[in-house]
């Protein structure tokens, strides 16, 4: 079991859904939250949520130069977790740029902003923990998921090239790979979504994830152990399964 009690936690992404239940898990443990998403109105409105000490940063990821602030705000933290992210279902078919370019913008290359400012500090204290958020849809590609999957893939290479370079070290990288949680953003699909967790399901997930010593957790089972297995899969039945048009 992971020690919580003082340290402090950087949650990118965690004014609703996934993150605030983490970050509300996090503060009953005894760490020391603070809450960074878009619009401050969303963030007060999540710290009064929390039970324990908690504070609240504006941060646009898709602005280099608004996470550099927040983390020169922020300060040394013992832990970051990345969760920001944004979604439309999309079809090659009907391809939305702005949308696309968003998905990547944010969910990947927001991601590595965050890193950019965190990993060096940690890797210099050799002290630090990093959770990287992926998804079942980031294995392999999956129709109607253009620029989500695509970036979800990004963020999950990521991880693990930081866990190959920072494993022998004091400084600690996981990744979550969730399925489909109930939030703003899964709303937006118009299809069955099997074995659908509530975010504070979805949140002990990662959390118990947190409190181990393994790299990568995916969930819910038996749900991942599918998505797991499709790397492995020859190419032509994969596409024969998951390649059909919705």
């Amino acid at each position: 079991m992971r020690e919580w009690q003082g340290k402090r936690y950087w949650l990118v992404g965690a004014s609703e859904g996934l993150g605030l239940a983490l970050a509300q898990k996090l503060s009953r443990a005894g760490a020391e939250v603070i809450l960074s998403a878009r619009t401050r109105a969303s963030l007060d409105k999540a710290a009064a949520t929390v039970s324990g000490p908690v504070s609240v940063v504006e941060c646009d990821v898709a602005q280099s130069s608004a996470v550099k602030a927040a983390a020169a705000q922020i300060g040394p933290v013992d832990g970051v977790v990345f969760l920001a992210g944004v979604y439309w279902p999309m079809s090659a078919k009907s391809l939305d740029a702005d949308q696309l370019e968003a998905m990547c913008d944010v969910n990947f290359t927001g991601c590595a902003r965050v890193l950019a400012e965190v990993v060096p500090q940690m890797v210099a204290r050799n002290q630090g923990h990093i959770v990287l958020t992926g998804s079942l849809a980031g294995f392999r590609g999956l129709p109607g998921a253009m620029g989500y999957a695509a970036a979800k893939a990004g963020v999950m290479a990521l991880a693990e090239s930081l866990y190959c370079d920072l494993r022998k070290t004091g400084v600690q990288v996981q990744m979550a790979n969730p399925g489909y949680i109930r939030t703003r953003l899964t709303e937006k699909n118009d299809f069955s979504m099997p074995m659908l967790m509530e975010p504070e399901a979805a949140a002990q997930s990662m959390f118990e994830h947190m409190n181990s010593d393994r790299f990568s957790k995916s969930f819910p089972a038996p749900f991942a152990w599918l998505f797991r297995l499709t790397p492995l899969m020859p190419t032509a039945l994969y596409f024969r399964l998951f390649g059909r048009s919705r």
